[in-house]
């Protein structure tokens, strides 16, 4: 007898479809990707802190929201370069 979450993962493997497999230069294109961004993401969190460490109290709010909404966007880039990878498998 299946467990729900047997029944569960099957039918969400039937709606989804059949699975996509890279190659191997997809793959080193995805970490290639997850590379820059986390490079990007690592300079911004950089940037942002010596900026904060000299701002003034009551800037240092707005300043940590700019980074955030930065990184985000970086984030948010990552992902559309790997959905551009996975699109092409």
């Amino acid at each position: 007898m299946k467990s729900a979450y047997e029944i569960a993962m099957e039918k969400m493997k039937a709606a989804s479809g059949p699975q996509k497999k890279l190659t191997e230069a997809q793959k080193k294109r995805v970490a290639e990707i997850e590379k820059k961004y986390a490079a990007r993401a690592a300079e911004t969190r950089l940037s942002f802190d010596a900026r904060i460490m000299a701002a003034p109290l009551e800037e240092r709010e707005k300043i940590q929201a700019d980074m955030v909404s930065d990184i985000a966007r970086l984030e948010e880039k990552r992902e559309a370069d790997k959905d551009k990878v996975w699109k092409e498998a």
